[in-house]
């Protein structure tokens, strides 16, 4: 094959984005990168703790990662949530996977070679892996993956209201057919030729599963959260849904690099200011979500280390065509979008670890483009569009937010209030709708119950059809938009939930199904960058921030054994304590 129809483990990365490589930082709805109890620590998990098995070495030492939110389904099939793949990403290898800190690197994992030429990709995999249930790990299992995820003829299919977003998009709609006749020789035939697969492979929710512990599920499959079996560094031991914490054990076995501690405990914290104390105290040794409070208290503690990186993840506010009328006018959407004071939710709520967006492609991703500036805020301006789009006496709309942070949008409540304040100077009426757990907040937002929402993502492979595809375009056949509409219901067949804004401009869609067939990465670039000024112009968006990645880490982590990462992780296995 010549070189613009074939990729491999090499050069893969520099043909379908190499700006992810160029990246010198290390980035899904939920937070990506290192992607109930009560408030605060009480010291029970501080270092030493209550280990298990050490890794190689044998350590007995407990690191504990705080968290703002607890899931309580550890599946990564039905999840979209970061806050679920910082466990699962511990618990589970996938075939190919990020290296830590690179910002978008592919290297080997259970897959040790590993081609795309046209649409055959060819993967060698690495034997004597052992899943954490005794069975071992051979290409039969990633077949069944992939047909619980995707195949509604699988007779352990996990179903289509049960399966996340992720399905589709990640596998579903790429692979044509899975040959695992041979244990450690796989060889996927693919729907057309799609540049990102191969990064797709190493998205958590291609996590490979366990054949076995699907089958033993038989019609129990959603199930499967409560107790994930891998082949990863460490072993699910506990779910403590009361108590809002996870527990993992050492991994024995692993294949990989370490574990270095024997147990690992995420704990929920949700007020950012608590959950900073905690490491700075040593009770918790990382935490992420930081606001700017926090990251100043962690830098001057002196018990505590701020590490940060640019991210590659990208904070809006969607507005929902779909729902609420008055949106599907293109003017009405880029009257918000000036008078939204972005630049003042910037540097005075988020002060100093974000900047303003622009478009949907952060910076340092293919196709990001550097003629566009972010929207200026111009309430006068605002004003007059909204009357010559016939609403000069204003509406009335519901804004969706989450409450507990995310590091796109540390602070959401007071960046619903910024939103609400300017749109009420140019006579909207704005009815904030505050959830307090994010999990729900998912359902509502995928449901398009919303008018308006706060969401963001990091993104899952650095590739940019994982932002302009996943996020904006509704996977809904070409004609199913109907002639001189550029939006779609919910309900349409086959609609993309993650496009919580309801957008289905003809234009857009087309360039950006045209760029993931093809390899050539200039030809890639250009097509999306203009996409991305078409997204700029029609505004199904506000552009509000790309967010630095953050973490706080107590002075018991041992120097460089922590990575921080804009994409996959965290990187707990490599983690050793004082």
């Amino acid at each position: 094959m010549s070189s613009g129809d074939s990729l491999d483990r090499r050069s893969f990365l520099t043909a379908a984005g190499s700006a992810a490589a160029a990246v010198t930082l290390a980035g899904c709805s939920g937070d990506g990168g290192d992607g109930g109890g009560t408030e605060g620590g009480d010291g029970g998990d501080s270092t030493g703790g209550d280990g298990g098995d050490g890794g190689d070495g044998g350590s007995d030492q407990t690191l504990v990662y705080a968290r703002g939110d607890h899931p309580e389904n550890y599946d990564p099939q039905q999840s979209t949530s970061g806050e679920v793949a910082k466990v699962t990403n511990q618990v589970f290898d996938t075939l190919i996977q990020f290296a830590a800190g690179s910002g978008g690197q592919l290297e080997d994992a259970l897959a040790t070679d590993y081609t795309l030429e046209g649409t055959t990709a060819t993967l060698t995999l690495r034997e004597g892996v052992m899943f954490h249930n005794g069975e071992e790990f051979t290409a039969s299992d990633f077949k069944a993956t992939w047909q619980r995820f995707t195949q509604s003829d699988y007779e352990y299919y996990l179903g289509d209201d049960t399966r996340s977003g992720y399905g589709p998009f990640t596998l579903g709609d790429w692979i044509e057919s899975v040959d695992a006749s041979q244990d450690y020789e796989l060889t996927i035939e693919l729907t057309q030729q799609f540049a990102p697969f191969l990064r797709n492979l190493a998205m958590f929710a291609s996590a490979v599963l366990s054949k076995a512990q699907i089958e033993s599920l038989g019609d129990s499959q959603a199930d499967l959260g409560s107790e994930p079996a891998g082949t990863g560094a460490f072993q699910f031991d506990t779910l403590d849904n009361p108590n809002e914490r996870i527990r993992l054990t050492a991994n024995n076995d692993y294949w990989g690099d370490g574990p270095n501690v024997g147990t690992v405990i995420f704990k929920t914290i949700t007020e950012n200011s608590t959950r900073v104390q905690d490491v700075i105290n040593g009770a918790s040794h990382i935490t992420d979500n930081l606001d700017s409070s926090g990251f100043q208290r962690a830098e001057e503690s002196g018990t505590a280390t701020l590490l940060r990186k640019d991210g590659i993840n990208h904070g809006y506010m969607a507005m929902n065509m779909a729902r609420f009328e008055p949106f599907r006018d293109r003017q009405v959407r880029q009257a918000i979008a000036h008078a939204v004071n972005t630049e003042a939710i910037v540097n005075q709520i988020y002060q100093g670890f974000a900047t303003q967006a622009s478009q949907p492609l952060p910076p340092d991703v293919l196709g990001h483009n550097d003629d566009l500036d972010p929207y200026p805020t111009d309430k006068e301006k605002a004003q007059t569009m909204l009357e010559e789009a016939g609403y000069g006496d204003g509406f009335e709309f519901e804004l969706a937010t989450f409450s507990n942070p995310r590091g796109y949008n540390p602070s959401p409540v007071n960046t619903a209030n910024q939103v609400k304040s300017d749109l009420e100077e140019i006579g909207l009426t704005v009815n904030i709708n505050q959830f307090s757990n994010f999990g729900p907040y998912l359902d509502y937002t995928s449901a398009g119950k919303h008018d308006a929402c706060f969401l963001g993502w990091y993104t899952d492979n650095a590739d940019p059809d994982n932002f302009l595809y996943v996020l904006l375009d509704p996977q809904v056949e070409m004609d199913a938009v109907p002639d001189g509409q550029d939006w779609v219901s919910f309900d349409a067949d086959g609609y993309n939930t993650l496009n919580v804004s309801g957008w289905a401009n003809a234009d857009y869609m087309e360039l950006v199904r045209e760029a993931q067939k093809t390899y050539t990465e200039g030809d890639r670039e250009s097509m999306y960058e203009e996409a991305s000024q078409i997204a700029y112009d029609e505004s199904p968006w506000v552009f509000i921030d790309y967010a630095e990645t953050l973490r706080a880490v107590n002075e018991a982590v041992v120097e460089d054994t922590y990575t921080i990462s804009s994409v996959g992780g965290p990187y707990l296995n490599t983690v050793e304590l004082q």
